[in-house]
Parts: structure tokens; sequence; C-alpha cells
């Protein structure tokens, strides 16, 4: 395995992997993403993902450790150059480009009985991604993004999901493909809303469903609403009336898991 070593930051390996790091446009261009820390880049291979290139910081990381990972090029970096892209600081010494999935709901395999997050224009890529982490938790069937505000592959999605988002199942598409893919596969809508009419833990989850949550900032468009099987809302007993959309996909996505393994267990009796 060859290593070139890399001392200035205005080569022009590192002039691009500041653009990809930077620009959803470039990443779009180029086909290509960034993701930083050990154990993302071994959820990268394990999700099947085409690494590009290794960046490492030659102080930190023994390259011995990729020789099973296939790649097109490996750069060892100054830890000078390398605490300059890295988010983290030198604390994981290794930074990669993978080349991105098709994700399509097409493409998504289904349990006998789904779980599925929904989320629509969610504007905020950390959220996302720590939905993602909870779906990982969970073992939800997929993630689906409707009418997405961020690529898939921000650098804050991946962070966020501490690397769930490469094994995880997503799809970004619109309200309207969702629906009618939802509606083929007879999964039941359940949209989360502050003037639903039951609460969240009231709600049979034990069927194939979809929970289906909208921003902090706007809620679920009227497409959603007019479409729901089953309307549901948290308790909100302070003075905010709602929740980081994060916070309710956990609390609502683990009740269903609560409802389905009581289903399981007396089943079982």
């Amino acid at each position: 395995m060859f290593i070139e070593t890399i001392s200035s930051a205005k080569n022009p390996r590192i002039r691009e992997l500041r653009e990809l790091i930077e620009s959803s446009r470039v990443r779009r261009e180029r086909s290509l993403f960034v993701t930083e820390g050990r154990r993302e880049l071994e959820l990268c291979v394990k999700g099947d993902y085409e690494i590009e290139t290794i960046f490492f910081n030659r102080e930190l990381v023994n390259p011995e450790s990729f020789r099973e990972i296939k790649m097109r090029s490996c750069f060892a970096l100054t830890p000078e150059i390398y605490s300059k892209l890295a988010y983290r600081g030198s604390t994981e010494g290794v930074i990669a480009t993978v080349r991105p999935q098709a994700k399509t709901l097409e493409n998504i395999i289904l349990s006998d009985c789904p779980l599925i997050i929904v989320l629509e224009s969610v504007e905020k890529p950390g959220n996302l991604g720590a939905v993602i982490r909870t779906a990982d938790a969970l073992g939800a069937d997929a993630v689906i993004i409707c009418d997405p505000l961020t690529d898939l592959y921000n650098p804050n999605i991946i962070r966020s999901s501490t690397g769930a988002l490469f094994t995880t199942q997503c799809s970004a598409v619109t309200s309207h493909e969702c629906f009618e893919w939802l509606k083929e596969k007879n999964i039941n809508i359940i949209t989360t809303e502050l003037e639903a009419s039951i609460w969240y833990y009231n709600c049979d989850m034990t069927t194939p469903c979809a929970i289906v949550m909208g921003s902090e900032a706007e809620g679920l468009s009227q497409f959603w609403r007019e479409r729901a099987g089953n309307r549901i809302k948290i308790p909100m007993n302070g003075l905010a009336d709602s929740l980081n959309v994060s916070v309710s996909a956990a609390i609502i996505s683990f009740e269903a898991l609560r409802q389905r393994n009581i289903k399981t267990t007396t089943e079982k009796k």
C-alpha cells in the first residue's frame, strides 16, 4: 500500500477535502462525501460503501489498520494539517472520502411488521442524524426523509448519527412518493400533531406503521394531516408546547417497541 505524506495546507487534495466538507453542491457534483472517525469508517465498510481515499494523522494511526479496506488512495497528514480539517481535533485520527449509495424506496427491505420513521422537511442536520441514531437503537426498518432541506451525507448528519446512517435503511424522497409507497405496503400512517385527539401511548403501534413527524418550526403539512390513519400527541405539562423532533421521535418510537415486545411476550405464552 503506497502512502504519500501531505504537509502543506495548499495541497489540492486538502483543498478538495475542505470543499467536500463545506458544500453540498460539491458533494453532489463529485459524488463524494466525507466521514470522520474510526467507528464511522468501520460502519461505512460494514454498510458496503465504496471508500475512495483515507487521510490519517500519522502520529495517531498505524496505516496497517487499513490494510483490509479497499480504497483508491491513502495519505498521511501531519498533525497540523489534520487538526485544521477534523471536527474532533486530533482525537480520532481518520478522515475518509466515500462514494454515496443510491438510497431508494425500492431498495428498502421490510420486516413482517415494519416500523418506519418518516420526517418531513426537517431542516437541522443534527436533528436528522439523532433520529437515525434512534432508529438504529430500536431496530426500526427505515428512516424516510420527505422533501429534505439538507443532503443526506451532510457531515453533521453523519456525526450526530455516529455513523448509523451507513447501516440504517434511509431514503430521501417527496412526501407524495413516500405516501404512495406506504399505501402500497399497507403501512398505517401515524402523525404527530399538537391538536391530535389521543395520547401517543393509547395508540396501537403493534401493526405495520409509519410514525410521521414534521419540523419544530412548522409541524406537519396539510398533506400528511389529511392522510393520517391515527393522530397522536405527547403530553406537555410545562410552558413549552413542543419537543425537539429527535426527542419526540425517540419517545414515540420506543413506545412502539415497548408495545411490540409486550405483544410478542403475550403471544409466546
